[in-house]
């Protein structure tokens, strides 16, 4: 069963639902896992338990604002271009505070997927002291047409198919998580964005996934980041699509596992 808490964001409360893995686990290292684009707590399945049981780590699941049963978007509230940086820089560490974490003294994991991995990219960057490391699956770095072209299909098959519907059994309010993902990837000024230049400032361990077969992003994403950050490591999955930790999850644990024990855990 998933938690709550409130938040201070940008001068208003926001409720955040969360779930606690392996909580009693206070001498192992903290895994945050941070969401895809559509994604929540739910939307995890159990993916999250089966990593931390397997390392023996703690885990933190949450649903950002406008997803899962955290607060909603407001109907007439839209992303901005910043979307991402401001969950990365303001959201992510309010929740922590919130919750009583102090990274700093005891700087977590992150495991973040497509929208959730650039968030973790650009958290690690801001706050390079405090995090021990960061596992990301198909994030993006830059825009790339492909990215742009799945994305609006995306838009057609919510508007002609049962996807809102199934939407709804993870979101207490699905247009408020479809729409503030997709209107902002879909405006013209957003094809400009790139965190290419941010990351560089990224100084922990790295683990950067991508399938093969990902119709959401293509190698150049997890290769940019190896260019610019030396100690990444890379796995580029065959028979894999956007979603490596459902399509391939056990090369998934393996590679976390062995970046971790690199890291002397």
């Amino acid at each position: 069963m998933s938690d709550f808490i409130d938040i201070d964001w940008a001068g208003r409360p926001v409720r955040i639902e969360h779930r606690w893995l392996c909580a009693g686990r206070r001498d192992r290292p903290l895994m945050v896992f941070l969401h895809e684009g559509l994604g929540s707590v739910s939307m995890w399945r159990d993916f999250p338990a089966r990593l931390c049981e397997a390392l023996d780590l703690r885990g933190l699941v949450y649903s950002r604002p406008g997803y899962g049963r955290s607060t909603p978007r407001a109907a007439a509230e839209a992303w901005g271009l910043d979307f991402m940086h401001r969950q990365a820089h303001e959201v992510l560490p309010a929740l922590l505070r919130a919750l009583g974490i102090d990274a700093q003294a005891e700087p977590p994991w992150l495991f973040g997927h497509s929208d959730g991995g650039s968030i973790a990219l650009l958290h690690a960057a801001r706050f390079a002291s405090a995090v021990a490391g960061a596992v990301v699956l198909a994030p993006h770095i830059m825009v790339e047409d492909l990215s742009v072209a799945s994305i609006a299909q995306a838009r057609q098959a919510y508007r002609t198919t049962d996807l809102r519907e199934r939407l709804m059994r993870h979101h207490d309010d699905p247009d408020s998580a479809f729409h503030g993902w997709n209107d902002v990837w879909l405006l013209p000024a957003f094809r400009h964005w790139s965190i290419e230049a941010e990351i560089g400032a990224i100084n922990c361990p790295l683990l950067a996934v991508q399938g093969l077969d990902d119709e959401y992003g293509t190698l150049a994403q997890i290769r940019g980041i190896a260019r610019r950050l030396p100690q990444t490591r890379l796995l580029e999955l065959p028979d894999c699509g956007h979603s490596p930790h459902k399509d391939q999850p056990g090369a998934v644990i393996a590679a976390t596992r062995a970046l971790l024990a690199n890291a002397g855990l």
